[in-house]
């Protein structure tokens, strides 16, 4: 399998965003590039476009966002996610101070991963 990515969707806490944000960088990217991951990528979601037809029209709806944050990670292959998933979040640093610390910011249970394969005209790879 050649490399890909995950597209990690998080709902922030309600008013956890800009302590999120800090937490992320100056804690968790950190902690995780040591690891070895590699972080192409992270963002606030501003707002989602929806299109549709109506009545035979073509609409797009827009919903302001403010509390999603979006990170995209690379992976050389699944045997390099299982090693380095395996090197940061059973780590004690990660068991006991980063991952505790990550609950109260975020909703876990709103945690969407997406495994992305490049195309071939892609700039990511």
């Amino acid at each position: 399998m050649a490399s890909f990515f995950e597209l990690r969707i998080y709902q922030v806490q309600p008013g956890k965003m800009q302590e999120w944000l800090a937490f992320m960088e100056e804690v968790v990217i950190p902690f995780q590039v040591k690891q070895g991951m590699v972080i192409h990528g992270s963002f606030t979601m501003d707002s989602t476009d929806e299109f549709s037809l109506r009545d035979g029209e073509r609409v797009m709806d827009s919903t302001q966002k403010g509390e999603t944050y979006v990170w995209i990670r690379r992976f050389e292959s699944t045997e390099q996610k299982e090693k380095l998933y395996k090197a940061v979040y059973e780590s004690e640093e990660w068991v006991n101070n980063i991952g505790p610390r990550v609950g109260t910011l975020i909703d876990r249970n709103s945690i969407v991963v997406h495994n992305l394969s490049a195309t071939a005209l892609s700039v990511m790879k």
